[in-house]
């Protein structure tokens, strides 16, 4: 008697985001399976790399990660230049630290500025993350939607606290928001639902859903990925079957395991290599959680983790 795998046939998709220029578009999203489950269902489009990129010389940062990054870390186009050019980024992710009011506290225009420099100075698509502060990002990420019109941008992160003014920007200037929550199902959902109901179409948002590395949270941020991912296939919910953005980078570098010296922690090996296979490991479970973009920083973590998904996507 043959044997015949069992298999699901999901009633729902992920929906597909376009970002980037009509010259150039990148499309993520539109999966109907569990992710890499080719034999139960399509995925159009295999989970996208953006490489970070900082509007001023990131500070702490480990030698190990600012000897790969190289002489770029002083000049953010030189950087994203770089990001495209020798590495292989799907995407430039910037981010405009020095706005933060706790920091530099930089204009909206000039952060805006760089990121026209950069819009103009790559050919991929531009992901644009502001401080974190609400209300700084708020003023920021409405000044960069209207500097940058020709090119669709992700802008964010939109929260509970700014969602309706950075949304009324989107709107404005054709751009994609990125909904940030707090590792919360119902809260991401609801977000995307507030949105909607002001008038953003659901494929012009990513679901940010705040996640922690190995060792740090990673098992809970898997779990509430699955969830939506599980939600917006089985369930068919609208309202979550937008594709999810991770920030892979800050929370993998964040990590004593990533940063710590070999003279600090002598049994714990080489300090560049496990940095890299830090942010490696948590890039490629959280692709198996239904990850479509990764925002990540060190290139040789980057370039294991696109071997890896091609290797899946070719099953």
């Amino acid at each position: 008697m043959a044997y015949n795998n069992p298999t699901e046939s999901p009633s729902g998709a992920i929906r597909e985001v376009t970002l980037g220029s009509s010259a150039n578009p990148v499309v993520v999203g539109g999966e109907t399976s569990l992710p890499f489950y080719l034999f139960e269902g399509a995925m159009p489009h295999k989970p996208k790399v953006a490489m970070e990129v900082f509007d001023a010389a990131p500070e702490g940062w480990p030698e190990a990660l600012t000897d790969a990054i190289g002489d770029v870390l002083g000049d953010p186009v030189a950087w994203a230049k770089a990001n495209v050019e020798k590495h292989g980024a799907d995407m430039i992710c910037v981010v405009l630290a020095s706005t933060d009011p706790n920091g530099a506290d930089a204009s909206a225009e000039s952060a805006a500025a760089t990121v026209r420099a950069i819009v103009d100075a790559v050919d991929v698509p531009v992901v644009v993350y502001g401080s974190g502060n609400a209300e700084k990002d708020t003023e920021v990420l409405k000044k960069v939607a209207e500097t940058v019109t020709d090119e669709r941008l992700a802008i964010g992160p939109a929260t509970e606290d700014n969602y309706k003014p950075i949304t009324a920007a989107a709107l404005g200037y054709g751009h994609v928001v990125i909904a940030e929550t707090p590792i919360d199902v119902n809260m991401a959902k609801q977000l995307n639902i507030l949105m909607t109901q002001l008038g953003l179409d659901a494929d012009r948002i990513l679901i940010d859903p705040s996640v922690g590395a190995v060792g740090y949270g990673l098992e809970y941020a898997y779990t509430v990925m699955e969830r939506l991912r599980l939600a917006a296939l089985n369930q068919n919910d609208g309202m979550t079957q937008m594709p999810m953005i991770v920030t892979i980078g800050r929370e993998a570098w964040r990590a004593k395991e990533a940063r710590a010296t070999e003279e600090e922690e002598p049994a714990w090996g080489d300090a560049a290599k496990r940095g890299v296979m830090w942010e490696a490991s948590t890039a490629i479970s959280l692709v198996m959680s239904g990850a479509d973009v990764l925002v990540m920083r060190h290139p040789e973590a980057v370039r294991l983790v696109k071997t890896a998904i091609d290797g899946l996507a070719s099953q």
